[in-house]
Order: C-alpha cells, then structure tokens, then sequence
C-alpha cells in the first residue's frame, strides 16, 4: 500500500475507534463496521481505501415488490439533497449508499460526517422505503400475526397500513 493509501486507512481507523463502533479488518485497508440505528436496526457499512479515494458501501433494503415509481423517485429526490453518499442499485435492484472520499480530503472528521450521512440516511428511509416498496407484504404480515395472536410491536411504525 502507497504512503497515501496507508495514511487514509490509519486516519478511516481511527475515526471508526474514535466513534466506538465495532470494527473488523478483513484485509488492510478494508473496514466492515455496523452502525446502530432506531428505524433499520443495523446498519453494515464497508469502507475500502483504493488508490484515489475511500469507497463507501452500506446496504439499505432489497429491491421493492411493488410501487417502483414512487419508490425509485423517492430515492433520486432524496439523492438531490445527500451529502458524501447517495442511494444506488446493485444489480438485483437492491438498494445500496454509496460514496467516494478522495484519499487526500480523508480526515477522521470527513469520515465520521459520511459514517452519520450513512446512518441517518439509512434510518430516516427504512420505514418510507418499506412503506412504499412492500405496503402488501406489511399488511400479509400484520393480517398473519394478529390471525395467531403474535407480537405486533415490530410492525408499529405500519399500523396506518393495516386499518
């Protein structure tokens, strides 16, 4: 690894040490931490220091069953007003955020601001994202749990959707 690439991934350490979130090193230089949410429980995110920047690449929610319009143009709104990361697709549809830090604007601050866009993007979104892209799934789940008297408490934030 050159100079530049060492001094990032020492500087992308010690902001995920600094910020107290569980760290794993599966190869120098990429990082697999979780960031804990209140909406999207967990949050993984991989931060990978190339050559020119440090990629940043956090699952949000798989593709949606339903309502593709309205879901994919909340996400491209949303990308309008997004900071350091935006929402993209894998290949299977599912949503990923994603995001470049050039190696030479890499500080432990410009890392902990992506790691809390991440987080508050991820977050904020669930529970819209789920609404929009699997509201038939939502209401099947609530239908079956209250069917079998199981525990709604987890579903709480789509309780609009089932009356």
């Amino acid at each position: 690894m050159s100079d530049a690439r060492e001094d990032a991934a020492d500087l992308v350490r010690r902001a995920l040490t600094a910020a107290e979130l569980p760290v794993d090193e599966p190869q120098p230089g990429t990082f697999v931490t979780t960031l804990p949410g209140t909406h999207k429980l967990k949050t993984t995110c991989s931060l990978v220091v190339g050559e020119h920047s440090v990629s940043v690449n956090a699952f949000v929610v798989r593709a949606p069953d339903e309502n593709h319009a309205a879901f994919y143009r909340w996400l491209l709104d949303h990308n309008l007003r997004a900071y350091g990361v935006h929402y993209a697709l894998d290949p299977l549809g599912d949503v990923y955020l994603v995001g470049h830090i050039p190696v030479d604007s890499v500080t432990t601050d410009e890392v902990d601001r992506v790691l809390g866009c991440v987080l508050e993007y991820a977050d904020a979104s669930f529970d819209r994202l789920l609404e929009l892209g699997f509201a038939t799934a939502i209401r099947r789940e609530w239908a079956w749990r209250v069917d079998r008297g199981e525990s709604l408490a987890n579903l709480q934030a789509f309780k609009h959707l089932a009356e």
